[in-house]
Protein backbone atom coordinates (compact mmCIF):
# COMPACT_ATOMS: atom_id res chain seq x y z
CA UNK A 1 0.00 0.00 0.00
CA UNK A 2 1.40 3.36 -1.19
CA UNK A 3 1.61 6.10 1.38
CA UNK A 4 -0.67 8.75 1.41
CA UNK A 5 -1.66 11.51 -0.74
CA UNK A 6 -4.46 14.15 -0.74
CA UNK A 7 -6.17 12.32 -4.55
CA UNK A 8 -5.57 8.50 -3.50
CA UNK A 9 -8.03 7.46 -0.99
CA UNK A 10 -9.08 4.00 -1.17
CA UNK A 11 -12.98 3.22 -0.75
CA UNK A 12 -13.99 -0.21 0.11
CA UNK A 13 -17.59 0.20 0.68
CA UNK A 14 -20.39 3.39 -0.09
CA UNK A 15 -23.81 3.70 0.38
CA UNK A 16 -26.44 6.49 1.37
CA UNK A 17 -25.27 6.37 4.89
CA UNK A 18 -21.60 4.95 5.31
CA UNK A 19 -18.13 5.38 3.60
CA UNK A 20 -15.82 2.14 4.35
CA UNK A 21 -11.86 3.63 3.35
CA UNK A 22 -8.87 1.77 3.55
CA UNK A 23 -6.83 4.20 5.50
CA UNK A 24 -3.03 4.91 4.78
CA UNK A 25 -0.43 4.36 7.49
CA UNK A 26 1.04 7.01 9.18
CA UNK A 27 -2.10 9.25 8.52
CA UNK A 28 -3.83 10.71 11.08
CA UNK A 29 -7.73 10.85 11.04
CA UNK A 30 -8.19 14.30 12.04
CA UNK A 31 -5.66 16.93 13.38
CA UNK A 32 -6.34 20.59 14.93
CA UNK A 33 -2.78 21.17 14.06
CA UNK A 34 -2.79 23.85 11.25
CA UNK A 35 0.39 22.20 9.51
CA UNK A 36 -0.78 18.56 9.46
CA UNK A 37 -2.80 19.14 6.29
CA UNK A 38 -3.18 15.55 4.89
CA UNK A 39 -5.49 13.73 6.97
CA UNK A 40 -8.10 11.06 6.28
CA UNK A 41 -10.37 14.00 6.97
CA UNK A 42 -9.04 16.21 4.39
CA UNK A 43 -9.12 13.13 1.92
CA UNK A 44 -12.98 12.90 2.28
CA UNK A 45 -13.09 16.46 1.62
CA UNK A 46 -10.69 16.16 -1.19
CA UNK A 47 -12.51 13.11 -2.84
CA UNK A 48 -16.44 14.17 -1.72
CA UNK A 49 -16.68 17.85 -0.94
CA UNK A 50 -20.71 17.17 -1.17
CA UNK A 51 -20.67 15.03 1.73
CA UNK A 52 -19.03 17.03 3.97
CA UNK A 53 -21.47 17.85 6.84
CA UNK A 54 -20.71 21.85 7.88
CA UNK A 55 -22.44 21.25 11.63
CA UNK A 56 -19.76 18.85 12.37
CA UNK A 57 -16.78 19.79 13.77
CA UNK A 58 -14.49 17.18 10.89
CA UNK A 59 -17.00 17.67 8.57
CA UNK A 60 -17.23 13.75 9.06
CA UNK A 61 -18.68 11.43 11.77
CA UNK A 62 -15.97 8.69 12.63
CA UNK A 63 -17.78 5.64 13.75
CA UNK A 64 -14.56 4.31 15.46
CA UNK A 65 -10.94 5.22 15.53
CA UNK A 66 -7.46 3.44 14.09
CA UNK A 67 -3.99 4.52 15.21
CA UNK A 68 -1.63 7.09 13.49
CA UNK A 69 0.39 4.27 12.48
CA UNK A 70 -2.35 1.92 11.80
CA UNK A 71 -3.41 0.94 7.92
CA UNK A 72 -6.94 -0.36 7.03
CA UNK A 73 -10.72 -0.75 6.88
CA UNK A 74 -12.61 2.72 8.89
CA UNK A 75 -16.19 3.46 8.91
CA UNK A 76 -17.45 7.00 8.16
CA UNK A 77 -21.24 7.49 8.43
CA UNK A 78 -22.56 10.48 6.52
CA UNK A 79 -25.59 10.93 9.03
CA UNK A 80 -26.64 12.03 12.42
CA UNK A 81 -29.09 8.80 12.15
CA UNK A 82 -26.41 5.87 10.50
CA UNK A 83 -23.47 7.23 13.31
CA UNK A 84 -26.33 6.37 16.09
CA UNK A 85 -26.92 3.04 14.56
CA UNK A 86 -23.40 2.51 14.68
CA UNK A 87 -22.51 3.78 17.85
CA UNK A 88 -24.88 1.03 18.88
CA UNK A 89 -23.73 -1.80 17.45
CA UNK A 90 -19.98 -1.35 18.79
CA UNK A 91 -21.35 -0.31 22.30
CA UNK A 92 -23.37 -4.01 22.66
CA UNK A 93 -20.82 -5.40 21.17
CA UNK A 94 -21.78 -6.64 17.90
CA UNK A 95 -19.04 -5.77 16.06
CA UNK A 96 -16.27 -7.85 14.48
CA UNK A 97 -12.87 -6.88 13.36
CA UNK A 98 -10.07 -8.43 12.79
CA UNK A 99 -6.27 -7.32 12.56
CA UNK A 100 -2.81 -8.23 10.95
CA UNK A 101 0.18 -7.70 12.22
CA UNK A 102 4.15 -8.19 11.72
CA UNK A 103 5.26 -9.04 15.35
CA UNK A 104 8.74 -9.80 16.50
CA UNK A 105 10.40 -13.13 17.64
CA UNK A 106 9.13 -16.88 17.04
CA UNK A 107 5.21 -17.32 17.92
CA UNK A 108 5.29 -21.02 19.39
CA UNK A 109 1.32 -20.94 19.54
CA UNK A 110 -1.08 -21.61 16.75
CA UNK A 111 -3.47 -19.62 18.35
CA UNK A 112 -3.46 -17.27 21.92
CA UNK A 113 -5.87 -15.73 23.75
CA UNK A 114 -4.49 -12.94 25.96
CA UNK A 115 -6.81 -11.14 28.96
CA UNK A 116 -4.55 -8.25 30.25
CA UNK A 117 -6.12 -5.69 31.50
CA UNK A 118 -5.27 -2.19 30.06
CA UNK A 119 -4.78 0.95 31.74
CA UNK A 120 -3.24 4.65 31.42
CA UNK A 121 1.00 4.48 32.28
CA UNK A 122 1.53 7.29 34.75
CA UNK A 123 5.56 6.68 34.62
CA UNK A 124 6.86 9.95 34.36
CA UNK A 125 7.86 10.60 30.21
CA UNK A 126 5.61 7.76 29.42
CA UNK A 127 1.86 9.23 30.21
CA UNK A 128 1.22 8.96 26.05
CA UNK A 129 1.30 5.32 26.13
CA UNK A 130 -1.02 2.84 27.70
CA UNK A 131 0.19 0.00 30.00
CA UNK A 132 -1.15 -3.80 31.19
CA UNK A 133 -2.00 -2.89 34.30
CA UNK A 134 -5.69 -1.30 35.17
CA UNK A 135 -8.69 -1.44 34.46
CA UNK A 136 -9.64 1.02 31.80
CA UNK A 137 -8.79 2.15 28.68
CA UNK A 138 -8.54 0.95 25.63
CA UNK A 139 -6.34 2.85 23.37
CA UNK A 140 -3.30 0.71 21.76
CA UNK A 141 -5.07 -2.68 22.51
CA UNK A 142 -3.47 -4.67 20.27
CA UNK A 143 0.18 -2.72 20.31
CA UNK A 144 0.14 -3.03 24.24
CA UNK A 145 -0.79 -6.89 24.40
CA UNK A 146 1.72 -8.07 22.09
CA UNK A 147 4.62 -6.11 23.81
CA UNK A 148 3.39 -7.92 27.07
CA UNK A 149 3.49 -10.97 25.72
CA UNK A 150 7.39 -10.38 24.28
CA UNK A 151 5.98 -9.66 20.53
CA UNK A 152 5.93 -6.25 19.78
CA UNK A 153 4.66 -5.47 16.64
CA UNK A 154 7.43 -4.58 14.08
CA UNK A 155 8.20 -1.15 13.70
CA UNK A 156 5.79 -0.47 16.86
CA UNK A 157 8.28 2.91 17.77
CA UNK A 158 6.66 3.56 21.25
CA UNK A 159 5.44 0.54 22.29
CA UNK A 160 9.78 -1.08 22.09
CA UNK A 161 10.68 1.58 23.98
CA UNK A 162 12.07 3.32 20.75
CA UNK A 163 14.09 1.27 19.51
CA UNK A 164 11.90 -0.25 16.57
CA UNK A 165 12.59 2.56 13.83
CA UNK A 166 14.24 0.80 10.91
CA UNK A 167 10.59 0.01 9.20
CA UNK A 168 9.12 1.98 7.08
CA UNK A 169 5.83 1.95 8.47
CA UNK A 170 4.32 -0.22 11.84
CA UNK A 171 3.45 -3.92 10.76
CA UNK A 172 -0.25 -3.42 11.98
CA UNK A 173 -3.32 -3.69 9.24
CA UNK A 174 -7.25 -3.41 10.34
CA UNK A 175 -8.02 -6.23 7.43
CA UNK A 176 -11.80 -6.64 7.97
CA UNK A 177 -15.20 -5.02 9.35
CA UNK A 178 -18.19 -5.93 10.17
CA UNK A 179 -20.58 -3.88 11.72
CA UNK A 180 -24.56 -5.58 11.43
CA UNK A 181 -26.35 -1.98 11.96
CA UNK A 182 -30.50 -1.90 11.41
CA UNK A 183 -30.50 -0.86 8.33
CA UNK A 184 -27.97 -2.20 6.38
CA UNK A 185 -24.90 -4.86 7.17
CA UNK A 186 -21.55 -3.51 6.55
CA UNK A 187 -18.81 -5.90 5.68
CA UNK A 188 -15.46 -5.22 4.01
CA UNK A 189 -11.68 -6.30 3.53
CA UNK A 190 -8.99 -4.32 3.07
CA UNK A 191 -6.32 -5.94 1.37
CA UNK A 192 -3.61 -7.34 2.80
CA UNK A 193 -0.66 -5.18 2.52
CA UNK A 194 2.14 -8.25 3.52
CA UNK A 195 1.75 -10.53 0.70
CA UNK A 196 4.25 -10.64 -1.92
CA UNK A 197 1.60 -9.40 -4.64
CA UNK A 198 1.70 -5.82 -2.54
CA UNK A 199 5.62 -6.36 -1.94
CA UNK A 200 8.10 -8.79 -3.39
CA UNK A 201 9.78 -8.78 -0.14
CA UNK A 202 7.04 -10.77 1.51
CA UNK A 203 7.82 -14.12 1.23
CA UNK A 204 5.64 -16.49 3.21
CA UNK A 205 7.60 -19.69 4.70
CA UNK A 206 4.67 -21.54 6.99
CA UNK A 207 1.40 -21.42 6.69
CA UNK A 208 -0.21 -22.18 9.80
CA UNK A 209 -4.04 -20.74 9.30
CA UNK A 210 -5.32 -19.44 6.07
CA UNK A 211 -6.80 -16.13 6.71
CA UNK A 212 -10.05 -17.04 4.46
CA UNK A 213 -10.82 -19.42 6.93
CA UNK A 214 -10.11 -17.39 10.51
CA UNK A 215 -12.01 -14.71 9.18
CA UNK A 216 -15.02 -17.70 8.80
CA UNK A 217 -14.66 -18.95 12.01
CA UNK A 218 -14.99 -14.71 13.74
CA UNK A 219 -18.13 -14.48 10.99
CA UNK A 220 -19.64 -17.78 12.21
CA UNK A 221 -18.93 -17.35 16.41
CA UNK A 222 -20.75 -13.74 15.83
CA UNK A 223 -23.68 -15.41 13.87
CA UNK A 224 -24.21 -18.11 16.78
CA UNK A 225 -23.84 -15.13 19.35
CA UNK A 226 -26.63 -13.70 17.81
CA UNK A 227 -29.31 -16.50 17.14
CA UNK A 228 -28.25 -17.30 20.26
CA UNK A 229 -29.71 -13.93 22.26
CA UNK A 230 -32.65 -13.83 19.45
CA UNK A 231 -33.66 -17.13 20.51
CA UNK A 232 -33.35 -16.01 24.70
CA UNK A 233 -35.84 -12.54 23.48
CA UNK A 234 -37.85 -15.00 22.01
CA UNK A 235 -38.34 -17.39 25.02
CA UNK A 236 -38.68 -14.42 27.07
CA UNK A 237 -41.09 -12.86 25.44
CA UNK A 238 -43.93 -10.77 26.90
CA UNK A 239 -43.44 -8.78 29.86
CA UNK A 240 -40.02 -10.41 30.82
CA UNK A 241 -37.82 -8.14 28.81
CA UNK A 242 -37.71 -6.00 32.47
CA UNK A 243 -36.50 -8.82 34.33
CA UNK A 244 -34.07 -9.97 31.51
CA UNK A 245 -32.34 -6.55 31.54
CA UNK A 246 -31.94 -6.44 35.96
CA UNK A 247 -30.68 -10.13 35.37
CA UNK A 248 -27.71 -8.61 32.85
CA UNK A 249 -25.20 -6.82 34.77
CA UNK A 250 -26.19 -3.17 35.30
CA UNK A 251 -24.38 -0.38 33.22
CA UNK A 252 -22.15 1.91 35.59
CA UNK A 253 -22.86 5.38 35.84
CA UNK A 254 -18.93 6.20 34.53
CA UNK A 255 -19.59 3.37 31.78
CA UNK A 256 -22.89 4.96 31.12
CA UNK A 257 -21.19 8.72 30.87
CA UNK A 258 -18.45 7.76 28.57
CA UNK A 259 -20.69 6.24 26.03
CA UNK A 260 -22.49 9.90 25.80
CA UNK A 261 -19.35 11.32 25.62
CA UNK A 262 -18.41 8.81 22.64
CA UNK A 263 -21.55 9.69 20.85
CA UNK A 264 -21.22 13.32 21.73
CA UNK A 265 -17.81 13.27 20.07
CA UNK A 266 -18.38 11.20 17.15
CA UNK A 267 -22.02 11.30 16.40
CA UNK A 268 -23.77 14.09 16.83
CA UNK A 269 -23.49 17.82 16.49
Amino acid sequence: MEPGTIDNLSILYQSSDFIVVNKHWDLRIDSKMWYETLTLQSQLKYRFPELADPDTYYGFRFCHQLDFSTSGALCVALNKAAAGSAYKCFKDRLVTKAYLALVRGHVGQSRMTIHYAIGKNTTEGMTHMMCIDGTEGRTHQLRVHCSAIGHPIVGDFTYSHKKDSSPYRMMLHAYYLRIPTGKELIEVCAPDPFVTAMDSNWVPHHVTHRLDETIQELKDQMLQKQEEEESQEAVVGGGAEEALGEAKSPETEEQRARCEQWLAEWALE
